[in-house]
């Protein structure tokens, strides 16, 4: 079974940045289209951002202009860089391929902007 595990997140002041990383435990990320995906308290989780397999990119409109997802198939890791911050992305951000295989999703990683 494919592990994927989120790191990267953290406490930041609203304008700042992260770098989230998805390290995959297989040849994941080269494979399939993967998705970057956040969950806020009391609301659903949502997709922010996926990169195909063909380098095609697709941002929830919120996020556009301000976040990057790329990705090294070396390392079987993918990245969303997180830039001018807002209070309104803090939220548990997880990765998955998309469209998410249910048993494949990791344990998040926390990010907090504060105003």
């Amino acid at each position: 079974q494919v592990q994927l595990v989120e790191s990267g997140g953290g406490l930041v002041q609203a304008g700042g940045s992260l770098r989230l990383s998805c390290a995959a435990s297989e040849r994941t990320v080269s494979w399939y289209n993967m998705g970057w995906y956040r969950q806020a308290p009391g609301k659903e989780r949502e997709l922010v951002a996926y990169l195909s397999i063909g380098s095609t990119t697709y941002y929830e409109d919120s996020v556009k202009g301000r976040f990057t997802i790329s990705r090294d198939n070396a390392k079987n890791t993918v990245y969303l860089q997180m830039d001018v911050l807002k209070p309104e992305d803090t939220a548990v951000y997880y990765c998955n391929t998309h469209p998410p295989i249910p048993n494949h999703w990791g344990q998040g990683t926390q990010v907090t902007v504060s105003s």
